[in-house]
């Protein structure tokens, strides 16, 4: 938003020059930055990525297998970790009183 207001001050710039050209292209650009960066961005993308949902991230089968697994927080690591403490000691016991029901609990 800061670099549209800057833009915009800019293109509002131009209005005040005697040459009637360069005061339509800098109401012109002024206008669409304007509707852009508080319309456009901050209204309607928001609303149509509510209302996709899930499908707004979609990601198509033949790009996923050309992008490569990128891991950032780690969580690779630690599952991996835990399956080797897993395997070492035995599986856990299904009545942890953590997880009373013996389902997989999400742990963040």
């Amino acid at each position: 938003v800061a670099a549209a207001l800057i833009m915009i001050a800019v293109f509002a710039g131009f209005i005040g020059e005697s040459d009637s050209m360069i005061k339509m292209i800098g109401f012109g650009l002024a206008s669409a930055v304007l509707l852009d960066a508080f319309v456009v961005r901050m209204a309607i993308v928001p609303a149509v990525l509510a209302l996709l949902g899930d499908k707004a991230w979609w990601l198509p089968k033949w790009l996923d297998r050309i992008l490569p697994r990128v891991d950032v927080e780690g969580e690779a690591l630690t599952r991996r970790a835990e399956a080797e403490a897993e395997a070492e000691t035995g599986p856990a016991d299904p009545a942890d009183p953590a997880d009373p029901a013996g389902l997989e609990v999400a742990r963040t």
